[in-house]
């Protein structure tokens, strides 16, 4: 890493806590305003126990978008591990070293107190820097420095960033052609988190064993001719399997979608020693049911690595304004520049060279509607 720096650097809020009074009435029944004036005992200051701001060792690191902390720690690497973030679960996350060992690690207090609008400063497909733990069973560690990220697919949870996953090449987006039913919606908001977080998108809808295949013509169309890959799988049947796997081979990976569109199902069809549960679709709801509880990293018999999630049934995008709608929808993109207004929103405007295309036929009209829903602030899928 650079030279070593010391720089000034924010915290969260509740890094240092300010005990408060809260016996007013008990001091003045017991003792009364001794003073006319009471003197002021409680001063805040720029520095001390109350400043959010500390001074750390490290370097500033320009993220360019990527999500992460904006500061590299200093670590001392000659008694520290790398390693490879393979779940998070509350406090504890599971990482695996370059040997191929297995730690219980928890995370350096300095690191989770440092200023950011992640929900949790870790994230399934970190690579790290941690200091294990003697005579430990299981072997447990210290993450002392989370490395620059790459390929990043967030959303936000309850007011803040919420990283699925980071450090991948490609993002699988899998839906199913029935049971659960298929819902576009949901494809077009991962197609922008991958096309906002740099990761290459691939369409995958499962279960086409039961319909007819011809009824998703339309639906493949239109993502074909935007220049997405769309593949046809059923897990059941193995149509399409091997392509999925050598979609896979020698990437590093993510799969996404709904509860019960069958995400394990297919790992497991492509490498049985992944031995992931499944759940059936439940007959009340049509609607899967979570089996898959948290983001894990799997090494492939085949080479590289998959992430499989858990289930989404509500996708709310991160960090996306109305403006920047339209710049990810790349059916939308060749029109915009044609618009009578140069501020165009495409929705009411006279002369929207937009909404010509879709009277004209020439942009998917279901594709518009989902660009108007997010551009009018509707970003829950």
């Amino acid at each position: 890493m650079a030279k070593k720096q010391k720089i000034r650097t924010k915290f969260r809020k509740n890094r240092g806590v300010r005990t408060r009074r809260t016996d007013w009435t008990q001091q003045f029944d017991q003792h009364g305003f001794e003073e006319e004036n009471p003197r002021q005992h409680e001063r805040i200051s720029g520095k001390g126990e109350l400043s959010r701001k500390r001074t750390v060792c490290g370097t500033r690191l320009d993220n360019s978008g990527e999500p992460g902390l904006d500061v590299h720690l200093y670590v001392n690497e000659s008694i520290c591990r790398q390693g490879r973030v393979l779940s998070v679960q509350g406090l504890i996350s599971t990482v695996r070293d370059d040997d191929g060992q297995i730690y219980q690690c928890a995370t350096r207090r300095l690191l989770k107190t440092l200023a950011t609008d992640q929900r949790h400063v870790v994230a399934t497909g970190d690579r790290v820097f941690f200091r294990s733990v003697e005579n430990t069973e299981p072997a447990e560690g210290i993450i002392e420095r989370v490395e620059p990220r790459h390929g990043s697919i967030c959303r936000t949870s309850r007011g803040r960033r919420q990283i699925i996953v980071t450090n991948v090449d490609q993002l699988l987006i899998i839906s199913s052609a029935a049971e659960p039913r298929l819902k576009p919606q949901l494809i077009d908001r991962l197609l922008m988190m991958a096309e906002k977080g740099g990761v290459h998108p691939i369409v995958c809808i499962n279960k086409i064993d039961q319909v007819e295949p011809a009824t998703l013509q339309p639906l493949v169309g239109v993502y074909s001719q935007m220049g997405y890959d769309v593949l046809l799988l059923s897990a059941k049947t193995g149509f399409g399997v091997e392509r999925f796997r050598g979609v896979l081979r020698g990437k590093e990976s993510v799969v996404a979608g709904q509860s019960g569109v069958g995400k394990s199902s297919l790992l497991n069809a492509i490498d049985p020693q992944l031995e992931l549960r499944v759940r059936s679709v439940s007959t009340d709801t049509s609607k899967g049911r979570h089996t898959t509880s948290t983001a894990q990293l799997l090494p492939l018999g085949c080479g590289g690595y998959v992430v499989d999630t858990p289930g989404i049934r509500q996708f709310a995008l991160w960090d996306v304004i109305s403006d920047e709608v339209a710049g990810f929808y790349r059916d939308l993109r060749p029109y915009v520049s044609d618009c009578r207004y140069p501020n165009c929103t495409h929705t009411h405007e006279d002369d929207c060279a937009v909404k010509n295309a879709v009277a004209d036929g020439r942009l998917d009209e279901r594709r518009y509607e989902s660009y108007c829903h997010l551009w009018a602030g509707e970003k829950d899928s």
